[in-house]
């Protein structure tokens, strides 16, 4: 079992390198650029086209560690046999309102894609629709999906099972993967887009804070016996969000995403980057749609969005808070408006894989950042 830690030597005082400006690189680039990556390692072009705008699409806002940086990871997947570049997706089982597929060891967000098109499509007819992926690989960022359905005018609920990296409440041993759940409904313009991991912190925190010999925050993670672990060197499980109420939000998404689909458990999967070639590593996902015309109404439903998101603002703030009051999605829009603008900074990595593709597709590189 792979776990968080990974332990390496800590870095000497004075040994941590700081690090190099990034490049804004232009969405449009980067969907161009991966677009083309994906394609070349086999994809079809409608599904190149998908994995690269919604990885951008995360980037974009702001949800670094599940945006392009996976870019390469999934392109080694698609070398390496443990995702599959044309899958035959089929229906395992179909009752209307609810759909069982297998991936056939697709990339995940293929796999997700397609759920949620499913999903939406049933929803229009049934008011409500549950599809359930198995056989499938990483997805990214769960609110790919919920907000493809929420851009739709519907409500999307997603979750999917994961390798294992948190501790349960009071235990020492990685059981459950970080888990998401994620839940989206959009109005016009705006939009309620929560996609929350059911551990204190993910993983790409803690491999952050390693790379800049930073200190983890207080409950982020547990050593070997279960204590709390602020060196991310000794980090050896994630903690649960909220103690054991985390820890029973994460067991409902490996509920829904592992066992409701019949996919292995969360201690039972290989890690992305760490698999056996040749093999799918057998992720379960699970996406749910609702239709607001099959319950309140369109209409009604709009209004009473509009009413919880506006009313949820306009709360007052705290004497010593540093915003305003915020509803979920809000700080990654913000960040989507500026990086739209801007560009994607990309860290040291990405930017060597990007680079590459680059080079090799003659598009022209852009500058650092100040």
């Amino acid at each position: 079992m792979t776990h968080v830690h990974d332990v390496r030597p800590t870095p000497a005082a004075g040994d941590v390198t700081p690090p190099e400006p990034a490049p804004l690189l232009p969405a449009a680039t980067a969907v161009t650029l991966a677009e083309t990556a994906l394609t070349r390692a086999g994809l079809a072009p409608g599904d190149a086209r998908d994995v690269a705008e919604a990885l951008t699409e995360t980037s974009l806002r702001g949800i670094d560690t599940h945006g392009l940086r996976l870019l390469p990871q999934y392109l080694d997947e698609l070398a390496d046999g443990i995702a599959t570049a044309r899958p035959a997706i089929r229906t395992l089982r179909d009752s209307g309102a609810a759909v069982m597929l297998d991936a056939d060891g697709a990339l995940g967000v293929v796999a997700g894609l397609a759920a949620a098109r499913i999903a939406a499509e049933r929803a229009r007819i049934h008011g409500v629709a549950a599809v359930g992926v198995r056989n499938s690989n990483h997805f990214g960022a769960a609110s790919v999906y919920s907000r493809h359905l929420s851009r739709q005018g519907l409500v999307g609920i997603v979750t999917t099972s994961a390798a294992s990296r948190v501790a349960p409440f009071s235990g020492t041993e990685p059981l459950f993967g970080t888990n998401p759940l994620s839940f989206a409904a959009a109005v016009e313009d705006d939009e309620f887009a929560l996609d929350m991991a059911t551990s204190q912190v993910c993983f790409g925190e803690i491999k952050e804070r390693r790379k800049h010999g930073t200190a983890l925050d207080a409950g982020w993670a547990t050593d070997t016996e279960g204590r709390p672990a602020t060196d991310p060197e000794q980090a050896y499980a994630l903690s649960p969000l909220g103690g054991y109420k985390g820890q029973g939000l994460a067991m409902v998404a490996t509920l829904l995403g592992a066992v409701l689909t019949g996919s292995p458990g969360d201690w039972e999967l290989e890690h992305i980057g760490a698999s056996t070639p040749g093999r799918s590593r057998g992720i379960g996902h699970l996406v749910v749609c609702l239709d607001p015309a099959a319950f309140a109404g369109v209409t009604e439903f709009a209004e009473g969005l509009t009413g919880l998101l506006d009313t949820t603002r306009g709360a007052p703030a705290g004497a010593d808070a540093e915003q305003p009051v915020q509803v979920p999605g809000d700080p990654q829009r913000r960040v989507a408006a500026e990086r739209a603008e801007r560009g994607i900074p990309l860290d040291p990595h990405t930017t060597r894989a990007f680079a590459a593709l680059a080079a090799e597709q003659g598009v022209a590189w852009p500058e650092v950042s100040a």
